[in-house]
């Protein structure tokens, strides 16, 4: 796979990740939400953590928030860089496209939400209530500290855990119940190209193998 077609693909999702990110920032509340079918909606909401909107301190009482916050976004850069450098090492030696595909799609999704973590709440008021303002004269957050924005939905179906399922039983659920963004698809994208090129890579050594073994029998 070419570098210009890497970094094309690169590009093209991380422009479409950041456009649907602005526009959603800049035309919809905090919480607003758009029906467009019965199983898919437009949500807008933040994420201030981790996947699943988890946060360190959720783990480590003794971390504040903003420290969490923090650490999140040293850890986010630093795993980029090393996405970075693996990307890099396979395209000069021109690794199999399959494997390039899918950590160019990780490293733009990765890309794309650190956009968010460490700008947004700089050049962007508050949601809260209002649409936010590009490039506002007072942002939200100090650098590093924004949040990400999610806003696809997919509430498929709900409904009530059986009650002899221990611990949920009883319980309200709706499946798909997270909210995610053009990233977080990049990089399920991708994770899933790198297990099946892993699988296919696993059964063409199993392959070679038997027969180096035939042969030597």
């Amino acid at each position: 796979m070419s570098k210009h077609h890497t970094f094309g693909i690169i590009a093209l999702i991380l422009c479409v990740d950041q456009c649907t990110k602005l526009y959603i920032k800049t035309h919809f509340e905090l919480g607003q939400e758009v029906v467009v079918f019965s199983w898919f909606r437009i949500l807008f909401v933040e994420n201030d953590g981790m996947a699943w909107g988890a946060k360190l301190s959720d783990f480590f009482s003794v971390i504040s928030n903003s420290t969490a916050k923090l650490i999140l976004t040293v850890f986010r850069i630093i795993a980029l860089i090393g996405i970075g450098c693996w990307l890099s090492k396979l395209l000069r030696k021109q690794a199999h496209k399959f494997l390039t595909l899918a950590v160019a799609f990780i490293f733009s999704g990765a890309l794309g939400n650190i956009i968010d973590s460490v700008f947004y709440g700089v050049i962007f008021d508050n949601s809260l209530g209002q649409k936010a303002t590009l490039f506002a004269e007072q942002g939200y957050a100090n650098l590093g500290y924004g949040k990400v924005v999610d806003m696809l939905y997919f509430p498929m179906f709900s409904g009530i855990f059986p009650d002899w399922i221990p611990i949920v039983g009883g319980d309200f659920f709706t499946f798909f119940n997270p909210v995610f963004n053009i990233a977080d698809v990049a990089i399920s994208i991708g994770v899933g190209l790198l297990l099946w090129h892993n699988n296919l890579s696993s059964k063409s050594r199993k392959s070679t193998n038997q027969i180096e073994k035939s042969d030597a029998a």
